[in-house]
């Protein structure tokens, strides 16, 4: 436990060495927020309006909450991994008495609580110029759902992301490429970060309900707005716990099959 320890402090100083990169994902989700703010700011424009069932107030805390969410769950070390694969820096943590996956699970913990400080005050500072409408969950059920549904979503991110950095097993030179592609634009897309998922298709919704993406971003918030029924709440967790069941295994699977190819280039 103390070495875990010990790498969640480091990892939490390491955090400032590269201020530009830190500066430039905050600035980035600040000015995205913005974006998709005025544009849903438009649409409700009309009091009273109802579209896609949210009024004004759902869809404002499901912008702010997207904020707060990604600071807890997109946030990640963990994309450093395929880099290290791909460099031979693997061997060194190999020949440590550590477990490779704790290790990188305790420096995404502390990436989660430095950006979750940071989304906190950006988003009270944006609060303060904005003047959203927000919706209070008020009921404890939903509120208890809300949050066990955030801890399965940190680990199901965590998961996907590590199956896709062991890419760089089999194709270290384009490891960093298929992992911006997956996670940045297809992630970002399917788990409702860009819009809510529900205003597409109900054929689209089904088939996107059966993937893992949901549950990352758009579930826990729909859970929060109680625009999921007590029965759906259930099986959403229940998806989420079998996801998280198949992603170890295959996790596993990938990384014994992975070290037996492993070379140790540049080691």
């Amino acid at each position: 436990m103390k070495k875990y320890l010990s790498v969640f402090k480091i990892s939490f100083q390491q955090e400032f060495v590269y201020r530009l990169n830190f500066i430039m994902w905050r600035v980035r989700n600040v000015l995205q927020i913005f974006l998709i703010f005025f544009l849903w700011n438009a649409v409700f424009s009309q009091p009273g309006a109802i579209v896609f069932g949210y009024d004004r107030a759902k869809i404002l805390t499901y912008v702010f909450g997207i904020l707060v969410l990604r600071a807890i769950v997109f946030s990640a070390r963990t994309v450093d991994v395929s880099g290290e694969i791909s460099s031979g820096d693997l061997t060194n943590y190999l020949l440590k008495p550590v477990s490779y996956f704790k290790y990188w699970f305790t420096r995404d913990l502390s990436s989660k609580v430095l950006n979750l400080g940071f989304a906190t005050v950006e988003t009270t500072i944006l609060f303060l110029i904005l003047k959203p409408v927000f919706f209070l969950q008020t009921n404890p059920t939903l509120v208890l759902a809300f949050v066990i549904s955030i801890f399965l979503a940190v680990f199901l991110y965590f998961h996907i992301l590590f199956v896709v950095n062991l890419v760089a097993f089999w194709t270290p030179e384009s490891g960093w490429a298929f992992q911006f592609l997956f996670m940045v634009i297809i992630a970002e897309f399917l788990s409702g970060g860009i819009f809510p998922l529900d205003i597409l298709p109900l054929a689209f919704q089904k088939a996107i309900y059966l993937l893992p993406f949901p549950y990352v971003l758009f579930f826990p918030l729909q859970v929060y707005l109680g625009k999921i029924a007590t029965s759906a709440i259930l099986v959403g967790l229940i998806t989420s716990g079998l996801w998280l069941v198949i992603l170890n295994l295959i996790l596993r699977y990938l990384w014994n099959k992975g070290l037996r190819r492993y070379e140790a280039v540049g080691r």
